[in-house]
């Protein structure tokens, strides 16, 4: 099971980027899935979650400016980033609770994996 990154790059004040994450391999469920950030010499920070059955939540900083979807189908989470500043710079990673299958009589064992990060510059 592994989790793919995809979407990040250069944008503009107020400008937009749409980043995305899908889970592959052999799979029982895709539980929450989450989006992350980082930034050198800090702490990753949660940007914003999504239950399997669409709950969201925000980091007050990124509310009304960040939409956080998914395409249960695919296994895919998205981040629709809006009104881009400067102080999103970040290396932005996906997490999901992923619960993988190794087979028949395998034990349904729900646990988290990461994405390997995309980076997300917002520079004029």
């Amino acid at each position: 099971v592994q989790l793919q990154a995809s979407g990040g790059g250069l944008a503009q004040p107020g400008g937009s980027l749409r980043l995305s994450c899908a889970a592959s391999g052999d799979i029982f469920s895709v539980n929450d899935m989450a989006w992350y950030r980082q930034t050198p010499g800090t702490q990753r920070e949660l940007v914003a979650g999504i239950t399997n059955d669409g709950h969201t939540n925000y980091a007050d900083s990124v509310k009304g400016r960040f939409t956080i979807s998914r395409d249960n189908a695919k296994f895919t989470v998205y981040l629709q980033m809006d009104s881009l500043e400067p102080e999103d710079t970040a290396v932005y990673y996906c997490n999901a609770v992923i619960a993988p299958y190794y087979g028949p009589g395998s034990k349904y064992r729900p646990q988290p994996f990461w994405g390997q990060g995309t980076q997300v510059t917002v520079s004029s």
